[in-house]
């Protein structure tokens, strides 16, 4: 049936439990409740069925949609029911087990019900008065999670949406404090403002090239300093590159180290970046979306060594603690900068205890802001350090069994250190040296293509690497073993 004819159907079955005026009648919204988290049960049972990567070509599900909104109100039975029909065929499923591409995330039960609390709640965080609950509750569970994360009091927490947008806030607030009255009087036609510099490896985010595009510092304030041969910084070039501005003229401001960057999850020698920035008292931010998360382990604590001596730092608790997306916290050193840089209090926001309180629209573009904190409380609640890190852990005991199986064998190379739970490699059988890029590209879209796993690529040395994430919830030793003869049959098969 199609959904013209369901359409069809469900107005011969004259939909009179739909209300000319109000909500849903309780009695509905409690039956199809039931069903909702019946079903979603269900998909985590049974997710491991799909295919990973959805089966369709660009356009197929449009082509099934009908091109005009409905005239009248359709039953939530035939809604749900596309949902079945039209949606799932039509998803990548991100929590599948097997998912292995970008940085692998999942969604986790807690989280799905903070989610459905907020959804009911529907709190506008922007002041205090409009959302005590969100503002109150989201500082006391930062300041659990930055002392699970080993981080000093001096770091304060607020939560944004992703990493490309905490990290934005942090350069605006690092340009805040040049004290150059950028806020008042802009950039464009001075003839008074140097050229302002941010300084971020070649291997950082490319969310950091847009955050300087959008604050209108454009990209040539951004200077991508070299790696070494596992991917870090140099802080040598570094060094240089800072000396070598200043005498241009320009001003260097702002620093963006990496824990866990995206091709290759590599970590910048934070310590060692630090004392550069602090000789020429520059901003330094750490983008730690990635790999903030896992120094809640206590034997990974190291990762984050010298962070207690930068300005701002980002995690994402949607990439590798289990939280629905979107929630994303920086911490920051220096809240009177960031509150500078964007507070704005029209009278029709003035209210008696502002100045007692904080209030989110304060401390970004947002004016109103979801009830995230919600979910990522309810998270921490449920699990606890010890199981969310027993859960990361085992994440990187998987990681580096499937590095073992690289290193064991003839046919496959590693291409970086594995500090984490990502692994960057590449095939590059003996009996085969020419083509290795179109092989594992080859070995790669086939994998993928199968339904059974999904993989990503980067390159690294001019070399297409194929790379596996593991920070799925739902992930165990059986779905790593899987890929690993499915990626060892595909290379049999290319020979």
């Amino acid at each position: 049936m199609t959904l013209t004819q369901s359409r069809k159907a469900a107005k011969e079955r004259k939909e009179e439990r739909i209300p000319a005026l109000g909500d849903m009648p309780a009695d509905e919204f409690r039956k199809y409740g039931h069903e909702l988290i019946d079903w979603i049960a269900d998909y985590f049972e049974h997710i491991e069925d799909l295919p990973v990567l959805a089966q369709i070509e660009p356009g197929d599900l449009k082509a099934q949609l009908p091109s005009t909104p409905p005239e009248d109100g359709e039953s939530m039975e035939a809604i749900l029911a596309d949902v079945d029909r039209l949606i799932v065929p039509a998803l990548t499923h991100w929590s599948h087990p097997s998912f292995f591409a970008y940085f692998a995330t999942s969604t986790s039960a807690p989280g799905i019900f903070g989610e459905l609390l907020s959804a009911a709640f529907d709190v506008k965080s922007m002041l205090w008065r409009t959302s005590p609950a969100s503002t109150e509750l989201e500082e006391v569970t930062l300041d659990w999670l930055r002392q699970m994360l080993g981080l000093d009091a001096g770091m304060s927490g607020f939560i944004y949406d992703t990493a490309s947008v905490s990290s934005m806030h942090a350069i605006a607030a690092a340009r805040e404090g040049v004290e150059l009255r950028i806020r008042e009087e802009g950039m464009s036609g001075r003839k008074d403002l140097p050229l302002l510099r941010v300084y971020a490896s070649e291997q950082a985010h490319s969310s950091i090239d847009k955050g300087i595009i959008t604050l209108g510092l454009g990209q040539k304030s951004l200077r991508k300093i070299p790696t070494d041969s596992e991917f870090r910084m140099d802080t040598k070039a570094l060094a240089d590159a800072i000396d070598e501005d200043k005498r241009n003229g320009m001003l260097p401001f702002c620093i963006v180290a990496t824990v866990g960057t995206t091709s290759t999850s590599s970590i910048d020698p934070i310590a060692d970046i630090i004392p550069i920035g602090e000789e020429h008292a520059m901003w330094l931010h750490v983008d730690a979306a990635y790999g903030g998360s896992a120094a809640i382990v206590p034997e990974m604590r190291r990762v984050l060594d010298g962070c207690n001596r930068a300005d701002s730092l980002v995690l994402n608790p949607h990439k590798w603690l289990f939280t629905p997306f979107d929630c994303s916290v920086l911490y920051c050193r220096h809240l009177d900068l960031l509150r500078r840089a964007f507070s704005l209090v029209p009278e029709y926001l003035r209210t008696p205890e502002q100045e007692k309180v904080r209030s989110g629209s304060d401390y970004g573009v947002q004016l109103g802001r979801r009830f995230r904190a919600l979910k990522l409380w309810m998270i921490i609640r449920y699990f606890g350090h010890e199981g969310l890190s027993a859960r990361i852990r085992e994440h990187i005991r998987l990681a580096k069994l499937f590095t073992s199986w690289i290193e064991e064998s003839d046919d496959w190379e590693l291409m970086a250190p594995t500090p984490f739970a990502l692994v960057c490699f590449r095939a590059a059988p003996s009996d085969r040296q020419a083509n290795l890029d179109e092989l594992n590209e080859a070995i790669m879209h086939d994998v993928n293509a199968s339904g059974k796993a999904l993989l990503s690529h980067t390159k690294l040395n001019d070399k297409l690497t194929l790379r596996l994430s593991i920070g799925n919830i739902r992930t165990t030793e059986k779905h790593v073993k899987q890929v690993w003869d499915l990626l060892n049959d595909q290379l049999q098969r290319h020979r």
